[in-house]
């Protein structure tokens, strides 16, 4: 015989609020992943500039200076070819796009 359910009743809330309620004039938490702000390398900085940057904005204006030295292979749009600046960041001639993103982690703190 299956007992019954009946009577459960919700338990009261109790008054926490989580980043969604979040007041708008409540300082923010801290950030991490893609959003973090992080600083370049001397090296890195030289391509990027040398403020503190998210990831996602590091990651973009690396890609800009790829496109506007026109950097990326041209049989294989996925490598990038490196130029003088970023063959110190990078350490070769040629790496592909994923690899990069390995590569430049290593410059930032």
């Amino acid at each position: 015989m299956a007992k019954s359910k009946q009577g459960s009743a919700k338990k009261a809330s109790t008054d926490k609020t989580t980043s969604s309620q979040r007041p708008s004039d409540a300082p923010k938490q801290g950030r991490g992943g893609i959003a973090q702000p992080v600083t370049p390398s001397p090296e890195l900085g030289a391509i990027i500039g040398t403020e503190p940057v998210s990831r996602a904005e590091l990651t973009k204006r690396v890609w800009d200076y790829i496109k506007s030295h026109d950097l990326q292979d041209a049989k294989d749009r996925r490598r990038i070819n490196a130029d003088d600046k970023l063959k110190k960041v990078l350490g070769r001639d040629q790496v592909s796009m994923f690899e990069m993103t390995k590569l430049i982690n290593q410059h930032v703190k």
